[in-house]
C-alpha cells in the first residue's frame, strides 16, 4: 500500500537555512517514494501575497517542483502564517492548494485535514484575529498595499502576537475538547490530522461509542517532523534530522 506524507509547521525562512536544507534532503528522500504529501500549513515563516520575493525560498520551491514532477501529489494547506498563498504560488511549486475544513481519502480512510487553529477557541483574542485576517475584504485591501507597507504590517502583527503569546498559558493555545468533538461529529469522521499547536502527539477519543483518532504534527524549528500514514491500523509519527 502506498505511503501518505504529513507534515505542517516548517516556518521555512532564510535565518534558518538549515531547516531549508533539511526539507529540500526531506523531498529527495523521503517524499519522493510517497505517493503523496500533504503540507498542512505555515510551510514559511510569513507570506505577503504571491508577489512577495520569497528571500531565500527559491531553492524549496524550485525542489517541490521536481518533486512533484515526478509523479508525487502535493498538497498545500493554508496554515496562520501564510494564509496569503495563492494559485500562483501553488503552480510555481506544483502544488494542488486545498481549503480547509478537507476531507481527504487516505488509501480507503476518510480523514479531516485541518491546519488546527480552528480548534483552539478558548483563544479568543486569536480567533477575532483570525476571522479578521481571512475576511476577503481585509485581504483584498491588504494585497493592494505596496509590499513594503505588507512588510512593516506583517512585522508589527509578528510583534504583537510575540507578546501576546508570552501572557497566555499553554492550555488556552491548545484545541478546546468540545471543538474536537463537535469536528468529528460534524463531519461524520473518525480521524483528524493536523498542525499548528507544535505538540505532536496521537490522541485516542471514544465518543457516542465510536473510537475516534487525533493526530497532532510536529513543528520543524529544531528537526524534522512527519507522519507517514498507511492505513488507519499502520502509522506512524517520526522526527529525523
Amino acid at each position: 500500500m502506498s505511503k501518505i506524507l504529513f507534515i505542517s509547521d516548517l516556518h521555512l525562512a532564510p535565518e534558518r537555512p538549515d531547516i531549508i536544507q533539511l526539507f529540500i534532503k526531506f523531498l529527495d528522500e523521503q517524499a519522493s517514494a510517497a505517493s503523496a504529501l500533504y503540507i498542512l500549513g505555515d510551510l514559511v515563516e510569513y507570506w505577503l501575497g504571491d508577489d512577495d520575493q520569497a528571500a531565500g525560498l527559491d531553492d524549496a520551491f524550485g525542489k517541490l517542483k521536481e518533486t512533484s514532477d515526478k509523479g508525487i501529489n502535493i498538497y498545500l494547506m493554508h496554515g496562520n502564517r501564510d494564509f496569503l498563498m495563492g494559485e500562483r504560488l501553488a503552480n510555481k511549486c506544483g502544488c494542488t492548494l486545498i481549503h480547509e475544513p478537507y476531507i481527504a481519502d487516505l488509501n480507503k480512510t476518510p480523514a479531516l485535514l485541518l491546519h488546527g487553529d480552528t480548534l483552539c477557541t478558548d483563544d479568543t483574542g486569536y480567533q477575532q484575529l483570525r476571522q479578521m485576517l481571512r475576511n476577503p475584504a481585509w485581504q483584498k485591501d491588504f494585497l493592494a498595499k505596496p509590499l513594503t507597507e505588507r512588510e512593516q504590517m506583517a512585522q508589527a502583527l509578528r510583534e504583537q502576537s510575540k507578546q501576546e503569546t508570552q501572557s497566555k498559558s499553554a492550555e488556552i493555545m491548545d484545541v478546546n475538547a468540545d471543538a474536537v468533538a463537535a469536528a468529528f461529529k460534524d463531519h461524520g469522521i473518525s480521524l483528524i490530522i493536523h498542525g499548528h499547536t507544535h505538540r505532536p502527539d496521537i490522541h485516542y477519543y471514544k465518543i457516542d461509542n465510536r473510537q475516534l483518532t487525533r493526530i497532532v504534527l510536529g513543528d520543524w524549528y529544531k528537526s524534522g517532523n512527519v507522519l507517514e500514514f498507511e492505513d488507519i491500523n499502520n502509522y506512524r509519527l517520526r522526527e529525523f534530522n
